[in-house]
C-alpha cells in the first residue's frame, strides 16, 4: 500500500504500510536496523493518518537531502 525507502550517507529509512489479511494493516518505520514504530491497526482512519504522516516525513527527508532508493 505504501513503501518508501530513503537513503543518505549510508543510512536507510523505510516507511511502510501493508495490509494484513485478517488483522488490518501493519505500519512500520525503520531507521537503519532500528524499529522506530511498528503497530497494527484495524481502524482505517488510523491508517489514513499514518499515511499522511509518512508522506510528510518522506517529503521532509527529501528536502533534507535524502534520496528515494526504491518504491516497492
Amino acid at each position: 500500500m505504501f513503501n518508501r525507502e530513503l537513503t543518505q550517507a549510508g543510512h536507510r529509512r523505510l516507511l511502510s504500510i501493508s495490509e494484513r489479511r485478517d488483522t488490518g494493516w501493519e505500519v512500520r518505520d525503520v531507521q537503519d536496523e532500528r524499529i522506530l514504530k511498528q503497530v497494527s491497526y484495524t481502524d482505517w482512519h488510523r491508517v489514513e493518518r499514518a499515511l499522511q504522516i509518512f508522506t510528510l516525513v518522506s517529503n521532509d527527508l527529501e528536502e533534507h537531502g535524502w534520496k528515494i532508493a526504491a518504491t516497492r
